[in-house]
């Protein structure tokens, strides 16, 4: 046995047994179907990094685990997805070829580097009805799940996971789904995050063109603390944010007042 040899079967080992650890480290991720869409909840202090981004018409992004390594897989996405949708038409781009897509550079990573990806993905799509919702989890080798009803990913995900079991019912309002994803997301005792820490957006299938709009500021403190939101998109201090124009968009109407968000991260 040459010296320094390791079988295959104990690399492959090795690479998924660092790759968990570095994901477990960071802070969970929770994605779930609600009455009009699929909404993201992340705990995020920072203001210019995210971990939920837009990536094409009714497709978003969520991830955990080293921002460089996921921020790139997001770059390549919507590269993939702006040429797709350019040479052939908006429609063909799917979460599914997405995930596909993401699926293969996982894979290739993991099996051919000395240093797998730590991170873990979620590619989620937006259908005319619940039951045409796409939600695709893929973890850091490449494997792809198709998920139903919410997904958490990233530190302590089956505790999580466990607790907003209880809580999740299919075709829940904006505010219900929202207040059981930060239920999960606290632990036991603890309290919630402040609406600075907290990154939320959604996939809302009642907008026209693009679904993804970002929920922050005064429109997310009223639906945490439980005030009607069925008007606020109309009043203007809320801050519900989209992504800027693509080519082949529809004129874009003006936003309340706020910052634009250009899903850069910056």
């Amino acid at each position: 046995m040459p010296f320094g040899y390791v079988s295959p079967e104990q690399e492959m080992r090795d690479k998924a047994d660092f790759a968990r650890k570095g994901i477990a480290r960071g802070r969970s991720v929770v994605v779930l179907q609600y009455e009009n869409g699929i909404l993201f909840v992340a705990p995020n202090a920072s203001r210019a990094l995210h971990k939920i981004s837009e990536i094409y018409d009714r497709i978003g992004f969520a991830a955990v685990g080293k921002y460089n390594e996921f921020e790139a897989l997001r770059l390549g996405g919507i590269r993939y997805a702006d040429i797709n949708g350019y040479t052939y038409d908006r429609s063909d781009v799917t979460a599914r070829g997405l995930a596909n897509l993401y699926a293969q550079s996982l894979g290739m990573v993991f099996t051919e580097s000395r240093k797998p990806y730590e991170v873990e993905l979620v590619v989620a799509e937006v259908g005319e009805s619940d039951a045409d919702d796409q939600i695709y989890r893929l973890t850091f080798d490449g494997s792809v799940t198709d998920e139903h009803g919410f997904v958490v990913m990233g530190g302590v995900a089956d505790t999580v996971a466990g607790r907003l079991k209880d809580r999740f019912r299919a075709g829940m309002p904006l505010q219900e789904a929202l207040d059981a994803a930060l239920a999960a997301l606290t632990e036991a005792g603890g309290e919630r995050p402040p609406v600075s820490q907290l990154e939320v957006a959604v996939l809302d299938r009642t907008r026209e063109h693009r679904k993804f709009q970002r929920l922050a500021g005064p429109r997310l403190e009223r639906l945490l603390g439980g005030a009607p939101s069925a008007a606020d998109d109309e009043e203007p201090g809320g801050t519900a944010l989209s992504d800027g124009e693509r080519p082949g968009d529809g004129p874009a109407t003006a936003p309340p007042d706020g910052d634009i968000d250009t899903g850069s991260g910056e």
